[in-house]
């Protein structure tokens, strides 16, 4: 598990609301697409991180 690569998820789940929001707010569909692919990529990061555990759990 690495603590940095999941903190670099986080903060790009939070960029990626942040994104959305602001799109909601001003009606701008291209900031909410934005932001929801973010958001998508932040999850895809998490899951990979959840693989490496358990990968590592399994081998010890």
């Amino acid at each position: 598990m690495s603590i940095e690569d999941r903190a670099k998820a986080t903060v790009k789940n939070i960029e990626g609301k942040a994104q959305q929001a602001l799109g909601k707010v001003t009606g701008d569909k291209e900031d909410r697409a934005k932001g929801k692919a973010k958001q998508a990529e932040a999850s895809a990061q998490h899951a990979v991180e959840d693989g490496k555990d358990a990968v590592k759990d399994a081998i010890n």
